[in-house]
C-alpha cells in the first residue's frame, strides 16, 4: 500500500567528541567510533542513505564534515553525542548544510553497573567509562547553542541499543522526510474547476508549492475526452475483469454503466501516465447530454483504483485535500475522501463518508460497485463506491489554509468502530474519539478546516506532528 519518493533520500549523521579526552584514555576514541558506526547501520537499515562524516572532535574537522554533507546534499542530519564535545565543533557544520537536525542522546545502556565502575579502582579509568556514557553531558549546551543560533533541530534522549521508544521516534523522523521528499517530488494534476461556492475549498496554488514543494499541472477534459475516445475494446475488457477482481460489483450495476466506467477508467490511467500524475483533484459539470458530462458521471471507479495503486484522487477539486491524502498515502496508511455525515448521539460516535473516490486499500471488508440514480448535488447518476474503513485506530488529517494564508495541520485519533452506516452507495464509517463526538466536532470546526479531510488506518499524530516540523508549519491536534 505505500509509495515512495522516485529520488533517494540522504540523511547526514556525524558524532562529536572532544580530541583531547583520545590520548588521556586508552580505547575511547575506538569505542564511540564503534557506537556511532552501529547507528549508521541502523538508520541506513531504514531504507535512506547516510552520508557518515565521522567522528567530529576539533573545529578543523567539522569543516571537512561540513563540505562533505554538503556536496551530498543531505536532506537531515542526525548529530550523534558520542561524548561531552565542544558545541564550536558541530555550530559550523549545521550552519553552513543548513538543514533541519535530529540530536541523538542516545547512552550505551539504560543503568551505568554502578558497582563494578567503582570496583575498577583506577580512576583514569574510571573517568574513561564515564566519559563513555555522559552524553546527556552536553545536551543543554548544544541546545542552548542552537537556541541562540536559531537553529532548527530536535532532541531525542534514550538508549543505543533495545530503545523501541528512542528508536521509534528516529523511524519517524526517517519516515517523516520519506514523505516530505515525496511531496516535493509529486506532481498533482488539477483537473476541471472548483464545486462553485465551496469557498472552504478554494485555495492558494503558489502557498502550496512553498510549503510541500510539489508542481501543479493543469490538465484539459479536452484532453481526458480524446484519451476516452481512443480507449480500445480490449481495453476496457480488461479494466472491466480489474473491477470484478478489485471490487464486489453489484448485480444492479448495469453492463452499459460498467462499459462506461470501464472506458473513463482506462482514459485516467492515460491521463495521469501522460503528465506523470501522483495524485489529482478534480470536479467538472459541463452541460446535459454532452460527451463531457458522460465523462464526469462515469469517474468514480476509476478514480478509486487510482487512489488504491498511489495516486490518491479528491473529488470536488479539494486541492488541500489531495494534499492530505496523498501524505498518508507516502505514508502507506491510506488517506481516503472524508466529510462529517452525521452524529450519532446514543453510541457517542460520528460518521463520516464521501461520496466519489475512496482508498480500497484500508476497506474493512470488500469494496462495493454500486449504482446510484442520482449524484447529490451534482449532475447526472452512474456507479458509486460503497465502503466502510477498516475497524481499528485511524488518524484524520485536513490542511487548513488560514486569514495570513499560511498553511497547517489539523490532527485526530479515533478508532473506526462497527456499527450501523449509510448504505447509500458511498463510503462513511463510524468513528469515537477520545474526547466524545461533541467535543471533536466542536473543537474540529473552530481550528477552520475545509469541510473535507483524509482518514488513514494507524495512530500517525507523532509522525504527522515531525513531517510539519520538518515543513516549518504549525500543528493543531484535537485528540
Amino acid at each position: 500500500m505505500a509509495t515512495t519518493a522516485k529520488n533517494t533520500v540522504r540523511v547526514g549523521l556525524f558524532g562529536i567528541g572532544l580530541d583531547t579526552y583520545w590520548p588521556q584514555f586508552e580505547g575511547l576514541h575506538d569505542r564511540l567510533v564503534g557506537y556511532l558506526e552501529g547507528i549508521d547501520r541502523e538508520i541506513g537499515s531504514m531504507g535512506v542513505e547516510v552520508i557518515n562524516a565521522g567522528l567530529v572532535d576539533s573545529v578543523e574537522k567539522s569543516g571537512e564534515a561540513a563540505k562533505l554533507l554538503r556536496e551530498k546534499d543531505v536532506h537531515l542530519i542526525f548529530l550523534y553525542v558520542s561524548t561531552y564535545a565542544l558545541s564550536s565543533t558541530l555550530l559550523p557544520i549545521v550552519q553552513r548544510v543548513g538543514v533541519p537536525v535530529v540530536v541523538l542522546n542516545l547512552q550505551p545502556v539504560g543503568r551505568l553497573d554502578y558497582d563494578a565502575f567503582n570496583a575498577l579502582g583506577d580512576r583514569g579509568k574510571m573517568t574513561g567509562e564515564w566519559l563513555a556514557h555522559c552524553q546527556a553531558c552536553a545536551a543543554p549546551e548544544i541546545a542552548s547553542v542552537f537556541n541562540r543560533a536559531g537553529i532548527d533541530y530536535h532532541l531525542v534522549s534514550g538508549i543505543l541499543k533495545d530503545d523501541p521508544e528512542a528508536w521509534g521516534e528516529i523511524a519517524d523522523w526517517v519516515d517523516a522526510l520519506k514523505i516530505r521528499e515525496g511531496m516535493r517530488h509529486n506532481r498533482v494534476g488539477a483537473l476541471g474547476h472548483y464545486y462553485c461556492g465551496m469557498l472552504d475549498v478554494y485555495s492558494d496554488y503558489t502557498q502550496h508549492s512553498a510549503v510541500f514543494g510539489n508542481h501543479f499541472e493543469l490538465l484539459e477534459m479536452c484532453e481526458l475526452a480524446d484519451l476516452r475516445a481512443a480507449v480500445t475494446d480490449a481495453e476496457a475488457k480488461n479494466k472491466i475483469e480489474q473491477f470484478h477482481t478489485e471490487f464486489d460489483v453489484s448485480e444492479e450495476c448495469e453492463q452499459a454503466e460498467i462499459e462506461r466506467a470501464a472506458r473513463t477508467a482506462c482514459a485516467l490511467d492515460a491521463l495521469v501516465k501522460n503528465h506523470d500524475l501522483g495524485s489529482m483533484a478534480y470536479y467538472y459539470e459541463s452541460t446535459a447530454g454532452s460527451d463531457i458530462e458522460n465523462i464526469v458521471t462515469s469517474v468514480i471507479a476509476g478514480n478509486t483504483l487510482l487512489t488504491a495503486h498511489g495516486v490518491p484522487v479528491a473529488g470536488e477539486y479539494e486541492i488541500k485535500n489531495v494534499q492530505a491524502m496523498k501524505i498518508m498515502d507516502l505514508m502507506g496508511v491510506g488517506g481516503s475522501f472524508s466529510e462529517l455525515y452525521l452524529m450519532d448521539f446514543e453510541d457517542d460516535v460520528v460518521l463520516l463518508g464521501h461520496d466519489g473516490p475512496a482508498h480500497a486499500a484500508i476497506a474493512q471488508g470488500r469494496v462495493g460497485l454500486v449504482p446510484l440514480p442520482v449524484y447529490h448535488g451534482k449532475p447526472g447518476k452512474g456507479l458509486s463506491i460503497q465502503m466502510e474503513v477498516k475497524n481499528g485506530p485511524v488518524t484524520l488529517l485536513s490542511v487548513v489554509q488560514h486569514r495570513d494564508g499560511t498553511l497547517s495541520f489539523l490532527i485526530a485519533e479515533a478508532e473506526s468502530v462497527p456499527g450501523p452506516t449509510l448504505h447509500i452507495g458511498n463510503t462513511n464509517s463510524r468513528y469515537r474519539f477520545s474526547i466524545g463526538a461533541r467535543e471533536f466536532v466542536n473543537k474540529w470546526s473552530a481550528a477552520g478546516p475545509a469541510h473535507h479531510c483524509a482518514i488513514g488506518v494507524g495512530h500517525v499524530a507523532s509522525k504527522l506532528e515531525k513531517l510539519a516540523k520538518l515543513l516549518g508549519i504549525q500543528v493543531t491536534r484535537v485528540c
